[in-house]
């Protein structure tokens, strides 16, 4: 049986009491939300019974698709054994050991240990805090600051918000956590014009050498990445990134925290970022595909020497939330990341993404097209007001806005905004999908911005 739905009612409903993240709020009150009711592999209905590509996979997270009952009876079954179990105090559940074994398994190096939270922002601020707690520790307690990336997204709790490199989601709101210090992104469009990808990749590991002799190597904590950044528009960064970035920080003695929240469990074609570029972190933070945004639920990973140093005889380790551990989101995450695994779901988004890829660079002629990049499923179409100069378009063209439009009317849920089209699918996407994804993206591309 179908359900029904007042989408009037609904529409209503959500202007009058819900405050949407990311959203124009103004224009909210005058448009009212797209309600989506349902959804099965790579597509999602509306409330109106209209059906859409999920070409997000939600907020790049459901890796493993919609409507997996699968993971609804695992969860249904862990709540009415144990709904609930805090991991402070020395307490555990089953769930949480067994996620944290597999998690031990799946990812590379010694990285052994986990704390778990709720999402990808409790994650980074987890790892943010263990870095600075690892010297502290180790009789380093000057050894507190952190650098991170122009365009990078790391969270929206104060720590991780401090670490993100876009301006737009911490002006106006007051102060950042100081400590924080920002280098160039490894964006070869915007930053390496005339450069081989040698000399780029020296560019940058230049900036970060005199970052590390103005900041004080002693002061430096860490360093955190996502290994191909996501929100500040899918950047991969060159073969040889993130090797020569790592050496700097061995040699100065500063931890690799990798935000692998949007790159973890298959997203870039391997089952972690990280593999990509063959670089071990010290630290490592995950979330969305842990679940596949079936619920919520976040990991951080350390190496066994970070551990043993936390590991001291008279000390307490006062960090953690209430839901660290939750047995049902651990449950659901466990049967989630085997059907990853089962399915080759990694293997799938390296097929699928080269596909995907091809068929966006055969829309790279449009003369608004300024670059097309990507790594797996994760993908963007930068679009520019001039191709020659590389001109953004300003927030009053309205760019966004009327590509975001465009694109539902055809069915397509991805991400628009003024600087061009994200697109992350989920990872069980098909071969039609994806043609059906790519035309719809170039319809939509003609309409907005001309032939």
């Amino acid at each position: 049986m179908t359900a029904t739905w007042d989408t009037a009612r609904l529409v209503e409903q959500d202007i009058a009491h819900m405050l949407h993240p990311v959203t124009n709020l103004h224009r909210h009150r005058q448009s009212g939300p797209l309600v989506i009711v349902r959804g099965e592999g790579s597509t999602v209905w509306d409330s109106d019974g209209k059906a859409y590509i999920d070409g997000f996979a939600g907020l790049w997270n459901v890796n493993v698709g919609h409507g997996r009952r699968e993971l609804a009876e695992v969860a249904r079954e862990q709540m009415a054994r144990l709904a609930f179990q805090p991991t402070f105090f020395g307490l555990a559940t089953p769930p949480a050991i067994e996620l944290a074994t597999k998690l031990a398994a799946m990812i590379p190096g010694p990285i052994n240990h986990f704390q778990f939270t709720s999402g990808g922002a409790e994650s980074n601020e987890t790892a943010l805090k263990i870095a600075r707690y690892y010297w502290a520790l180790g009789g380093q307690p000057d050894k507190v600051k952190i650098i991170s990336r122009k365009m990078a997204y790391h969270g929206i709790a104060m720590g991780a918000l401090a670490a993100t490199g876009l301006p737009a989601y911490w002006q106006d709101f007051g102060p950042l956590t100081p400590g924080f210090v920002h280098i160039n992104a490894p964006h070869a469009y915007r930053l390496g014009e005339g450069l081989s990808e040698a000399e780029f990749v020296s560019k940058l590991v230049e900036e970060l050498e005199a970052t590390i002799a103005r900041e004080g190597a002693d002061q430096i904590a860490a360093f955190i990445g996502e290994p191909v950044q996501g929100a500040g528009g899918v950047v991969p960064p060159p073969q040889s990134y993130w090797a020569a970035v790592s050496e700097v920080l061995k040699r100065h003695d500063i931890l690799l925290i990798a935000d692998e929240v949007i790159t973890g469990f298959g997203r870039t074609g391997t089952m972690f970022g990280v593999q990509q570029y063959d670089v071990q972190p010290d630290i490592v933070s995950l979330a969305k595909g842990i679940t596949s945004g079936y619920i919520p639920l976040g990991a951080v990973g350390v190496t066994d020497a970070i551990n043993d140093r936390l590991s001291e005889p008279d000390r307490l380790f006062m960090h953690g939330f209430t839901y660290s551990g939750h047995p049902v989101a651990c449950a659901v995450g466990l049967r989630n990341v085997a059907i990853v695994e089962d399915e080759e779901l990694p293997a799938n988004a390296a097929i699928r993404g080269e596909q995907l890829l091809a068929g966006l660079h055969d829309l790279g002629n449009h003369p608004n097209v300024g670059n097309v990049r990507g790594k797996g499923l994760m993908a963007i179409i930068e679009v520019v007001a001039d191709r020659g100069t590389k001109e953004a378009f300003v927030a009053a063209d309205g760019v966004g806005a009327k590509l975001q439009a465009a694109t539902r009317a055809r069915g397509l849920i991805v991400r628009c905004n003024d600087t061009g089209i994200a697109i992350s699918p989920p990872l069980v996407i098909t071969e039609r999908e994806v043609d059906t994804l790519v035309n719809g993206i170039g319809e939509a591309l003609r309409e907005v911005l001309g032939a």
